[in-house]
């Protein structure tokens, strides 16, 4: 067994006797969900005074609460849709904090670029989630790209730990907006299959739609 493989075996662990504890206290996990909210605006009130290695450690911290609010729900037969719903809004308040955190400490400190910089993660990060969400109204599934939360929450972390957080709004700015754009050119191409498709029965096919009609119009 490789070290990797243990340590993540261990921490698996102790997730599952977090739920089990969680569960047996019989909190919602809506409950749960919230006071990951709160923790997360406690480290976007870090970020906004400029203390980074703790605010990442918080966020840390309230990364556990997103990670067993799922868990609990299965393991005490709480899964509600409205539970899914209320989850999604609350992990979008949660990213927009944090990064407002970093726009009230880059105007303190006077650095535009950063704040504009940090206005465009914004952007990217609500759109990442918007396009989705929007595409699904349309089309089964639509998780491709690679900057979704959690890669997001990764890389802000890193970015407050090691003191390297201008290369990181960098990345997640350029990312999440490729992520956006990936996500529309998927949901063009599924959306014309299927309007392909349900002409398909119906005897038209795309090249009978291309092809020129013959004879003159009466």
């Amino acid at each position: 067994m490789t070290y990797t493989r243990a340590i993540g075996i261990g921490c698996g662990k102790i997730i599952d006797l977090i739920v089990h504890a969680l569960a047996l206290s019989r909190i919602h996990p809506n409950v749960l969900t919230f006071i990951g909210l709160a923790i997360n605006i406690y480290a976007a009130f870090l970020f906004a005074g400029g203390r980074f290695r703790a605010a990442a450690l918080v966020v840390i911290g309230a990364g556990l609460f997103d990670m067993v609010d799922g868990r609990v729900a299965r393991h005490t037969n709480r899964v509600t849709r409205f539970g899914g719903f209320f989850d999604s809004v609350l992990d979008r308040y949660s990213d927009l904090a944090l990064l407002m955190g970093l726009l009230v400490y880059y105007a303190s400190i006077n650095r535009f670029f950063y704040i504009v910089l940090t206005a465009i993660v914004m952007t990217g990060s609500v759109m990442v989630s918007y396009t989705r969400a929007r595409a699904e109204n349309t089309i089964p599934k639509c998780k491709v790209g690679f900057l979704e939360r959690p890669e997001r929450i990764v890389l802000i972390i890193l970015g407050a730990l090691f003191d390297r957080m201008a290369p990181a709004l960098w990345v997640l700015a350029i990312l999440s907006n490729v992520t956006v754009i990936h996500r529309m050119i998927y949901t063009w191409q599924e959306t014309r299959r299927l309007e392909e498709a349900q002409l398909r029965p119906a005897g038209v096919t795309p090249s009978a739609l291309a092809a020129p009609k013959s004879g003159h119009p009466a």
